[in-house]
């Protein structure tokens, strides 16, 4: 059987190697492990131009939307805290037309980190731009501190990790309103939201955390449903 097709966005900023600095494509190699130790055969998707969406979508069998900084607040309508990294115009505008042409298409997507994000806008929901001031505490960006996620079981992320799985995944902004036809699967014990999913899409799951990391069991099932 051919291995499916998996499209992975990516970074385009500066980039060093030997005495070049060009700007150049750039994605964690990771994401590109995990979904080749799934069964998939990893394409990373440079953020160019949007003339090549249609294309992505009707040739790829799935699509991750990968992790990063932090979506532009103009994209849902909000104003920038400077707090926020700044962003990345280019990759918002062309990983928000691939989300939405693969909801169309009825694509299978893995969204990961600021990739749930990116599902939400997309689907014209708005984030909180920075969580640690909403929560008066900066736990969910403490970087190496793990904290317990509940899922719902009858979803299809918690068909494939269980009711519970413990995660590392510092993160400023987090989902505020969910977006049209997304749910929310998952959540930290103070309600923050850490799992989307699309209702009636094939696959369409969003998670907070990174689990190309060292969970492999949600690439699992997302290969299968790109099958």
């Amino acid at each position: 059987m051919s291995r499916p097709l998996i499209g992975i966005t990516a970074y385009f900023e500066a980039a060093r190697w030997s005495d070049w600095v060009r700007e150049a494509v750039l994605s964690p190699p990771a994401y590109a492990r995990a979904v080749g130790r799934a069964g998939g055969a990893p394409v990373v998707l440079p953020p160019l131009s949007l003339n090549a969406i249609e294309d992505y979508v009707r040739g790829l069998r799935g699509i991750v939307l990968a992790g990063g900084v932090e979506v532009a607040a103009a994209a849902y309508n909000g104003e920038r805290d400077a707090r926020v990294s700044e962003p990345q115009v280019h990759r918002d505008r062309f990983e928000l037309a691939l989300a939405r042409a693969a909801v169309r298409a009825d694509v299978p997507i893995l969204a990961i980190a600021r990739g749930m994000h990116v599902l939400n806008v997309a689907q014209g929901g708005t984030l909180i731009p920075w969580l640690p001031e909403v929560l008066d505490s900066g736990r969910h960006a403490e970087s190496g501190t793990p904290h317990t996620i509940q899922v719902s079981v009858s979803s299809k992320l918690g068909k494939a990790v269980g009711d519970r799985v413990e995660v590392t995944a510092p993160h400023h902004q987090s989902v505020r309103r969910l977006g049209s036809g997304l749910l929310a699967v998952a959540w930290a014990e103070d309600q923050i939201v850490e799992g989307v999913e699309l209702q009636g899409h094939r696959f369409g799951v969003g998670v907070q955390w990174h689990p190309e990391r060292d969970d492999h069991r949600l690439f699992d099932a997302f290969i299968e449903a790109a099958r």
